[in-house]
């Protein structure tokens, strides 16, 4: 599981930057698109979420395998 929260948290940043620059375009011109401001919130809430989990994950107790 932490491996796919890791995977996924590094693609979600490539995402976030990608819309922070596209964000960045559109605010710029001339007839700006205000609704564009609220597109990075999205995956900024992902990376908030998957990264308080893999900060948290070594401090969390090691599963036991019963034998």
């Amino acid at each position: 599981m932490g491996k796919f929260i890791r995977q996924f948290h590094r693609w979600v940043s490539a995402f976030f930057v990608l819309s922070v620059i596209a964000t960045t375009i559109a605010l710029t011109q001339a007839e700006p698109i205000m609704w564009m401001s609220y597109v990075p919130l999205f995956p900024l809430a992902l990376l908030a979420l998957s990264g308080i989990y893999l900060f948290v994950q070594p401090y969390l107790p090691k599963r036991r395998t019963g034998a």
